[in-house]
């Protein structure tokens, strides 16, 4: 097995030890690129704002920046996913966060401290333009929502051809995908010519929406790693 990591520069580190220690030859080609966006949220907004949602790592990391790692004390803090919650634990902030089974938004609408949140009011801390179905969903349930955009994606620079002939040559087999975002840019970046090589390879994802979205595009080696943090995609890929 040889692994191509796929996460913003800076964010493999994690998975990249692990691998090390277990001698699996990996290599590192970010397919996402995220930086700070000028979007602030005034103290007088936070001061008055019931829970904290934060969609991923990097509205974590990039909402600390903002705040100068002072994070408001009354809140209830929110995380989709295990890696987010561990992100927010790191500033001391306990999450309630996604169940084992359901890594995702969906699997965190689920938690019962989010079916009553009647007249409460949210803060989705998230990237520029990301999807809206949580906010829709509180917003049914009673919530007022508002977002907090703290970064947005943009697409590396690379060179498709040369890319991918050095994924080959170095021979990797099995990619590690952890958005729905990467998987677009990942499938975008392979010729058609070579997309019977893709399909080949052991796609590992993070969640059952991100699968369903690598079998519309006509992957079928899928692994649902039920997660984004370093443990549950270490399990799919039976280390």
């Amino acid at each position: 097995m040889k692994v191509l990591l796929t996460r913003p520069q800076g964010r493999n580190q994690a998975m990249e030890e692990q691998l090390s220690q277990r001698d699996v030859a990996y290599l590192v080609t970010p397919l996402l690129a995220v930086i700070e966006t000028n979007e602030s949220m005034s103290h007088a907004t936070l001061a008055h704002t019931d829970n904290l949602l934060f969609i991923s790592t990097n509205a974590v990391d990039f909402a600390a920046t903002k705040l100068h790692n002072s994070f408001p004390q009354h809140c209830r803090y929110f995380a989709v996913g295990q890696a987010t919650a561990d992100s927010l634990a790191h500033y001391n902030i306990q999450a309630i966060s996604s169940p084992e089974e359901s890594q995702d938004s969906e699997g965190l609408l689920s938690q019962p401290q989010l079916r009553d949140v009647d007249k409460q009011s949210f803060i989705i801390v998230r990237g520029l333009g990301g999807r809206e179905m949580l906010a829709e969903q509180l917003a049914l349930r009673g919530a007022k929502v508002n977002y907090w955009q703290v970064y947005q994606r943009v697409i590396p620079k690379l060179n498709a051809k040369q890319t991918i002939q050095q994924w080959q040559s170095f021979g990797i087999d099995t990619i590690v995908v952890t958005s729905g975002e990467i998987l677009s840019n990942l499938v975008d970046l392979v010729p058609k010519e070579l997309f019977a090589w893709l399909r080949a390879c052991h796609i590992i994802v993070p969640s059952h929406r991100v699968e369903l979205q690598a079998k519309a595009m006509g992957l079928s080696h899928i692994t649902n790693a039920n997660g984004a943090n370093t443990q549950a995609i270490l399990t799919s890929l039976a280390l």
